[in-house]
């Protein structure tokens, strides 16, 4: 009897912030029920990405986050969105611009 070997799919998971988290862990479940009895297994990397991290560290997307992300197969986003205290998005929205 031949053994079937799961297809590992190494996936990128930035939830962001908003909605982003809760359109995540939604998407999620969508993808376990759609694979669910298949070969098909994700293996998750989870980058906290967002306007949450900039306010922490200062830092958005580095390059070491950039060099990780490639290594995946595919990413799962949510969203990245304004949020009034970072500098760039307090200009755009003076100015009347949207971003």
């Amino acid at each position: 009897m031949e053994h079937a070997q799961s297809r590992v799919v190494k996936l990128a998971v930035i939830a962001g912030d908003g909605i982003g988290p809760e359109v995540v862990a939604e998407a999620e479940k969508v993808l376990d029920a759609a694979t669910a009895g298949s070969d098909i297994r994700f293996e998750k990397t989870r980058f906290a990405l967002g306007a949450g991290r900039y306010l922490a560290t200062g830092d958005t997307l580095t390059d070491e986050d950039l060099t990780a992300i490639k290594g995946h197969d595919a990413i799962l986003l949510g969203a990245v969105g304004e949020h009034p205290a970072i500098p760039v998005w307090r200009e755009r929205t003076s100015s009347g611009a949207s971003c």
